[in-house]
């Protein structure tokens, strides 16, 4: 079987997009859902396409598996944010206080565990990315529309950036706009 005749459900490997599922085969093109990069459509002829397993067309065309939709499902759950994973506090930050205190000497100042106020940050991390995704999907908005409300969304990103120090993980930062 050549790289033209690979089926649905065949697992393959892209250097830049990781391991991925064949999903619907085209004229020319084949439909993959990878790990990393989500759907993407690569050229039959592309050579950097690499076969891991090679699955029998032994079903009506258009067909996934269970183990394919599960795939995809948690895909498009973790793309929108429907599955969320841990974020992690620096170590030196566990069981800290934030403590805030007002410039009139008269009224009291508020305690607040560091990790508390470490949740809301992510919260609201993962609450503009929500936000973000919503916004490139929509139907109803031009592309100026949307480049114009992710340049501010850039923005607010770039603001929170003071609170990068909180993470464990680099991974995790907020990233505003690079220069």
């Amino acid at each position: 079987m050549t790289m033209e005749e690979l089926t649905v459900g065949t697992r393959v490997d892209h250097p830049r997009y990781g391991e991925g599922i064949i999903s619907r085969v085209n004229l020319v093109a084949y439909e993959i859902f990878f790990a990393r990069g989500g759907k993407v459509e690569i050229l039959k002829r592309n050579a950097d396409l690499t076969v891991i397993e090679l699955k029998e067309d032994t079903r009506p065309r258009d067909m996934l598996t269970l183990q394919e939709v599960e795939k995809v499902l948690f895909h498009m759950l973790d793309r929108f944010n429907g599955l969320n994973y841990a974020v992690e506090i620096g170590e030196k930050w566990k069981g800290g206080v934030l403590d805030m205190k007002p410039g009139n000497p008269d009224l009291k100042s508020k305690e607040v565990p560091i990790e508390t106020f470490f949740h809301k940050i992510v919260m609201v991390r993962d609450r503009l990315r929500v936000l973000e995704q919503n916004i490139n999907a929509h139907p109803g908005l031009s592309d100026d529309d949307k480049v114009g409300l992710q340049q501010y969304i850039t923005r607010i990103y770039g603001s929170l950036t003071t609170f990068n120090i909180l993470f464990a993980d680099k991974d995790d930062y907020f990233v505003g706009a690079k220069s």
